[in-house]
């Protein structure tokens, strides 16, 4: 049975000698890149095109065409060929389609000599695109797998020559299109059949007259000219793939609730895992970022839309202003209220938009939560019931939860790559609180200290037994209580230590353990550290710094902050920066190595892409659960079977 792909999903291949079939609903060019173990395509002559369809191993289609062969034989390649991309592009013909959302979603499918198919990929999801990675061949561990990449380029083949690192990759697309003009006579018919066929396939939201030829065009309402392809009667056409969960928007029916009969023509809500990775885990992690990403744009396309009808009435208002005869009377009411009407159509056209796509990105999360594995899930989640310690860690951690003042019912996780690349920080100074009043002091450093448990056990429960240890710095012993399910469940490296004298021995240890594994690296002799020397990656959790730091100390742990991610020691501080107020400037690059979070929402993080401050708030257990319990017997019973 053939295997129908989404984006990034990845399927061996059988056989080296295979077809890839393209299929369309109007003319494309199809064509091929080579490329190296670094995934870089050298030259032109690495790239199989219309305007030279042969290389060794591989031969594309001489002309544009709604339907393509590329025959492909994975043994003829050279021994420095690791990646073949299979690109579709639109030519550039007068009156023809500029994007692929205008038309039916393109397909692409690997088969056998004879013609059975072993993987298919429909391209759903393109818009502006003209130009579009496929699916690609790759070598891995000296087998051949096909990938669905649906990577598209607004910039036409351009573009996607550019990324694909080849040189002069405009003369080589301007090569392209004049080999697809000169072989335009020969190009094929759009197959009127076959579409009705693939659409009808599609469900009924699919479906659209096919033209006779995709570049008749015809006089639109307002008399410019529309390709017919573009054209659909009732509104706009939506190419679904017909195997691929749509995402939900505000023009569509909520998701079915359980038990619901929807037909299977209905709208259908988002997938978890719908993202480009190599494994479920990569895909989630991929989706999420996305769905962060996606709401930074929507909100920072909202607020900029808001403020340029605010930037539009101000300047509204002082023409009106400007001239003596509208100051008075009801001529200058008539201009203002104008004015501000249009002001607040702007702003309503904005506010819309925006909820279409909150609608969106709430339906993706309400099927991506549930989905996500346990280091990636909320303590809520169900899949901690299941709980079981994992064989290798995954590629990130939940941190906590983000959202803006425009989307506050929707949460995105926080999620922080593995190993941690810097410590952490759990504010426990007076933070203002949504409502704009200040928790209790002791109250809130209680709570800072439960944060910092609850991420602790995280780490552990995320990591294989005995790849990541814990140790704690307690120096008054003000945390016993919030310590409690670490040191009841008998999974740190020892007890917490208290006193300066306890401070200086464990600061001391793992200083010393960060100097050996940084010299045994530097002389390429990892084997050599001393015998019985736990390599582990460890956490170390300072609760009330500097609360029995002496200077020694201090700089100890600003060294165990800069070198010790880097050969798996982490700091997870617990502290008040106004108690360290004596030590002035000395301590602002620890501040500053540290990511800061806080034990109650706070606004505090900036995206990279345009700057909005997120809410941030913690991951904390719901009040009365026993999941940290659960979580840490499965732990310490894996380490007891380790040991």
């Amino acid at each position: 049975m053939a295997a129908e792909l989404m984006r990034g999903q990845n399927h061996p291949l059988p056989r080296n000698r295979i077809e890839i079939r393209i299929s369309a609903d109007v003319p494309v060019v199809a064509g091929a890149t080579l490329a190296d173990g670094t995934g870089r395509v050298r030259d032109a002559d690495q790239v199989a095109h219309p305007g030279a369809p042969t290389l060794p191993g591989i031969e594309v289609s001489r002309q544009a065409a709604a339907e393509h062969r590329l025959a492909v034989d994975l043994d003829a390649l050279s021994a420095a060929v690791h990646r073949v991309s299979v690109l579709i592009a639109l030519p550039t013909v007068p009156g023809g389609p500029l994007r692929f959302g205008a038309v039916a979603a393109p397909r692409a499918a690997v088969t056998g000599l004879d013609g059975t198919e072993v993987a298919g990929y429909t391209l759903a999801g393109l818009d502006a695109e003209s130009a579009v990675v496929a699916v690609e061949l790759y070598r891995r561990q000296g087998a051949w797998k096909i990938r669905a990449v649906g990577q598209g380029y607004a910039g036409g083949l351009t573009a996607l020559l550019t990324d694909q690192g080849l040189p002069e990759p405009a003369e080589l697309a301007r090569g392209i299109d004049e080999a697809v003009a000169r072989g335009a006579a020969r190009a094929v018919a759009v197959p009127t059949e076959t579409g009705r066929a693939r659409r009808a396939a599609a469900g009924p939201d699919a479906t659209a007259p096919v033209p006779g030829s995709p570049y008749d065009v015809q006089a639109s309402g307002d008399g410019s000219a529309q390709p017919a392809a573009d054209r659909a009667p009732g509104g706009p056409i939506d190419y679904t793939h017909p195997k691929r969960r749509r995402a939900a928007s505000a023009d569509t029916p909520a998701p079915p609730a359980p038990g619901e009969h929807r037909p299977a023509d209905g709208p259908v809500p988002p997938v978890a895992g719908d993202a480009v990775g190599w494994s479920m885990d990569e895909r989630l992690y991929n989706q999420v970022w996305g769905m962060f990403e996606d709401l930074a744009r929507s909100t920072a396309a909202y607020r900029s839309a808001v403020d340029f009808a605010e930037s539009r009435l101000e300047k509204e208002l002082d023409q009106v202003l400007a001239d003596p005869r509208n100051r008075l009377g009801s001529a200058g009411d008539a201009a203002r209220e104008e004015a501000r009407a249009r002001q607040a159509q702007l702003v309503d056209r904005a506010r819309a938009a925006l909820d279409r796509d909150l609608a969106q990105l709430t339906a993706e999360s309400d099927v991506v939560e549930p989905a996500l594995p346990p280091g990636y899930a909320r303590w809520d989640n169900p899949v901690w019931h299941a709980y079981r310690v994992p064989t290798e860690p995954p590629m990130a951690v939940r941190l906590g939860d983000l959202h803006l003042a425009e989307s506050a019912p929707l949460r995105v996780p926080l999620l922080a790559r593995l190993p941690l690349e810097r410590g952490l920080w759990i504010d426990s100074g007076l933070t203002s609180t949504p409502g704009g009043g200040f928790p209790d002091a002791g109250e809130l450093r209680h709570l800072a200290l439960h944060t910092a448990v609850a991420l602790a056990v995280r780490l552990l429960a995320v990591h294989p037994a005995g790849e990541f240890g814990v140790q704690v710095v307690d120096p008054a012993g003000s945390g016993a209580t919030a310590l409690a399910p670490l040191t009841g469940a008998g999974v740190l490296a020892g007890p917490p230590a208290t006193g300066a004298a306890g401070v200086a021995d464990v600061l001391g240890r793992l200083t010393e353990r960060v100097d050996l594994v940084q010299m045994a690296l530097r002389g390429g002799a990892a084997d050599a550290l001393p015998p019985g020397m736990d390599v582990s990656r460890q956490l170390l959790i300072v609760n009330e710094f500097p609360h029995g730091f002496d200077d020694r100390a201090v700089t100890q742990l600003r060294y165990l902050a800069d070198e010790g991610p880097g050969v798996g020691v982490h700091l997870l501080l617990v502290a008040d920066r106004e108690d360290a107020a004596a030590y002035g400037p000395l301590l602002d690059p620890l501040w500053r190595s540290l990511m800061r979070l806080t034990p109650v929402p706070d606004d505090h993080l900036a995206d990279p892409w345009v700057g909005h401050a997120w809410t941030y708030e913690p991951c904390l257990v719901p009040a009365g659960s026993q999941v940290l319990q659960k979580v840490l017997h499965q732990v310490s019973i894996a380490y007891t079977k380790r040991t």
